[in-house]
Order: C-alpha cells, then sequence, then structure tokens
C-alpha cells in the first residue's frame, strides 16, 4: 500500500528543509537584535485554552481530541492564548516589559489553498507589560520588528506596505455613521470581509445594518480610505473634521522617527477579526493584492487578565511562513540555494588513499570543516569531481600516494585552481 502525507502538510525533503532552515534563522536573526528572546510551549493546549480566547466556534477549526484521562485537548492553531497562559501563570515574576519571540508549527482544520495550509510555521512576537503612556511605541516596535525582516529578505517598500487602522477609533467613526451597537460587530466582521468581496455585494450586505442608502455608500468610502505616514489631518478632514484621532497621532509620530514611513499607510477597512483587539491593529500586504495578508497583529491589552492573569498591556504579531514564501518568490527574492556547502569533498584515487580516507575525513571534521566523500566504488576522479560539484562543494582533496607524506592536492571547484598542501594546513587554508 502506497501512502501519502494528509493534506495540506508538507515534506521536508533537504532542500525545503534548507528553505525552512534559512528562514527560521533569519526570524531568530531578526527578533533577537531587536531585542526579544525566545520561547516555546506544548504543541497541544486544553482545547477550552481556544475558548476563552475565541469562543465555542473555534472547535470547528481545530484539530481536537479526548485524552486518555478523558480530557479535550486541541493541537495549537495559533501561539497567543499559549503565551497569554504562560504570562498569567509567572505574571509577577516576570521582568517588564515582557518581548518575547517563538516560530511554533500550528495546525488548523481548514480546506488548503494557495498561501494556506492545514500545517505550517509561524513567527510571533510580543511585547507586553509597557507603561500605558508607551503604547504606541511598543506598537510602533512590532511593526519596525516585521519590516526589519522583510528588508533582510530583500523586499522593498514597493513590494509590500503595512496597512494600520485603530478598533477604537474605527468603532467612534461606525457610530457616527449610525451603525448601532446591536449592528457593530457585524460591521467589523463586514470590514474585515470587504477584500473577498465585490463592492456591490459589499454595499448590499452592508444595507443589511439598518443604515440609508447614502450612509451605505460613505461606509464605503471610509472603509476602502488609504492615506499615507504623515498626512492624519487629510483623514481627519475627509471623515468630517469632528473624529478624535489621538491614538494614531504617536503612531504616526513614531512611524516617522523609526525611518519606516514610506513602509506604511492608514487604512480604516483593516480592523483583524479577532474580537480581543482592543486598539491599534496592521496588516502586511503585497501591494498587487494578489495575496493575502503576510502577517497581522495588533494591541489586545485585555487578554492576559482573560486568562486569570493581572491587568496587562500588551501588543503582537503573527507572520506565516507559506503566505511569505509565496510572495518572496512571486518577486524572484526566493534564494535559490540555501543548502548548506561543503568545505571540503574527499577523493582517494590509491589504495593507501582510500585506507587512510576515513582518518583525513575526520581529520578535517575535527577541524570545524563540513567534509563529505563519495561511497561509489569507482576512482574515476572526473565523476567523482562531478559529485563533488554537484554537491556544491568548496574544495576537493585529491589523496594518492603522496599522502604518505601527509600531502594532498586540493583544488578550488569555482577556479579550477588546483595546488598541493600538507592535509595538517587544510582548515587554514579553507
Amino acid at each position: 500500500m502506497k501512502f501519502q502525507g494528509p493534506k495540506g502538510t508538507r515534506d521536508f525533503y533537504p532542500q525545503e528543509m534548507a528553505w525552512r532552515n534559512f528562514l527560521h534563522d533569519a526570524w531568530r536573526r531578526v527578533s533577537v537584535r531587536n531585542g526579544f528572546e525566545e520561547i516555546d510551549g506544548p504543541i497541544f493546549e486544553s482545547l477550552d485554552l481556544y475558548k476563552v480566547k475565541s469562543g465555542d466556534g473555534i472547535v470547528n477549526e481545530l484539530f481536537h481530541f479526548m485524552d486518555r484521562g478523558e480530557r479535550e485537548l486541541a493541537i495549537r492553531p495559533e501561539f497567543t492564548p499559549t503565551l497569554a497562559r504562560m504570562v498569567a501563570d509567572k505574571a509577577n515574576s516576570l521582568s517588564k516589559p515582557i518581548k518575547w519571540f517563538c516560530t511554533p508549527n500550528l495546525c488548523r482544520a481548514e480546506r488548503p489553498q494557495r498561501g494556506r495550509l492545514r500545517e505550517f510555521f509561524q513567527w510571533n512576537a510580543d511585547i507586553i507589560g509597557t507603561d500605558p503612556s508607551q503604547e504606541a511605541l511598543a506598537d510602533v516596535e512590532c511593526i519596525f520588528v516585521l519590516i526589519d525582516l522583510m528588508r533582510e529578505l530583500g523586499l522593498e517598500s514597493s513590494h509590500v506596505k503595512v496597512k494600520i487602522s485603530h478598533r477604537v477609533k474605527v468603532r467612534h467613526i461606525l457610530a457616527k455613521l449610525g451603525v448601532s451597537d446591536d449592528h457593530m460587530l457585524g460591521a467589523f466582521e463586514l470590514l474585515d470581509r470587504r477584500d473577498k468581496m465585490a463592492q456591490e455585494d459589499f454595499i448590499k450586505a452592508a444595507s443589511k445594518l439598518n443604515l440609508d442608502e447614502d450612509t451605505v455608500t460613505r461606509f464605503d468610502q471610509i472603509c476602502r480610505m488609504k492615506y499615507s505616514v504623515g498626512n492624519l489631518s487629510k483623514v481627519t478632514e475627509a471623515l468630517g473634521g469632528d473624529v478624535d484621532l489621538s491614538g494614531l497621532e504617536a503612531i504616526d509620530r513614531y512611524l516617522q522617527e523609526f525611518g519606516i514611513a514610506d513602509w506604511c499607510e492608514y487604512d480604516l477597512g483593516i480592523v483583524r477579526g479577532l474580537a480581543y483587539y482592543t486598539g491599534a491593529v496592521f496588516e502586511v500586504h503585497e501591494t498587487t493584492g494578489v495575496m493575502r495578508a503576510m502577517a497581522g497583529g495588533g494591541r489586545y491589552d485585555k487578554l492576559v487578565e482573560s486568562f486569570g492573569g493581572p491587568s496587562t498591556t500588551a501588543v503582537g504579531f503573527g507572520m506565516g511562513d507559506v503566505v511569505l514564501a509565496d510572495v518572496l518568490d512571486d518577486k524572484g527574492l526566493l534564494p535559490a540555494d540555501v543548502a548548506p556547502r561543503p568545505d571540503v569533498f574527499v577523493i582517494g584515487m590509491t589504495d593507501l588513499a582510500q585506507q587512510k580516507l576515513p582518518g583525513v575525513v575526520s581529520q578535517l571534521r575535527s577541524a570545524g570543516l563540513h567534509s563529505r566523500f563519495s561511497y561509489r566504488s569507482t576512482r574515476n576522479v572526473g565523476k567523482l569531481l562531478k559529485e563533488a560539484e554537484k554537491a556544491s562543494s568548496r574544495f576537493a582533496l585529491i589523496l594518492d600516494d603522496q599522502l604518505e607524506n601527509g600531502i594532498g592536492s586540493l583544488k578550488d571547484l569555482a577556479s579550477g585552481d588546483q595546488t598541493e598542501i600538507k592535509i595538517e594546513k587544510i582548515a587554514d587554508h579553507v
């Protein structure tokens, strides 16, 4: 019987694994240089943990099961509930602010499509426990970290935009338009789905919020407004001049001071679908609009408290590996070969060389060199050099009877230059 991997999952052969390691190294490198510490948690949690955050409806989106003790558990679909649980558990002993990151594998029971799989990896970075007066600074630092990663991978501000909004301000705007509290959740859900809907379908759905035709049109216009950083006054003018945007003013200033204004824009239609966000929210979108959001996050000041911890400020984001890889591929920025390259490929051409080859390889590896050799029985140097080149080795060490004198021929496979060298000197030379 022939088996295949489960739908929506991936097999990581050496080339795919090399890319995965490359990306995780970039996530880790960027996180550390921005002052974040790495954490992780269990791959499964109590099912109730996810219900606390997202309600009973989340169950249909999870892979969940009953353990032998008849406890309901679920494989983690995201990391934020685990993060909140961990902070709540040791809130009094943790130094503030907390700056943590992780790169967990996650699973969601949903229909696989481009940019979305059932199993994936995600980069999370969160800042927790800052003074409330500094929340705008923490919000923008999170945005900066995202942009730092995109720069690291070769993306430019012409490729992607960080779209920023503020749930409290959007709520005030919707209330001024006449959206009642009873329909506010529906309005937010509609805003969150707007890019997946034709405009006529959006307007039709908006009309069900008990708004008149003119207000529905205005609602549609507002949710599609986009403004560059440094132009908040134009946002106020477009909204009629009587909307308080104070929650965005400090963010606007810090975006400019961090030097990332050209990467960002304000988009009042960004509200994020999760109800636990309490302030600024943001998403990273590829500028052509072909792909779904590459990353998203925002402020969630009440979540740790809901898990039994103290009232705690918090902001963070998540970035999945699947959409990011697709965008890099579309832009021609996906690295062609990120697999580790051997430093030296050792070739034995004589009986003596074959006999001594394991010792030479051991010596090179002990000196810190990535060293390989062939398991083929041939001594055809041309074929063995092709094997070395196929492995992307930097050098080939050809051993013959000169090995009695501790000497081999070291061939630079890029330039073709070849020189005799003492085996003990190879590490210094390479």
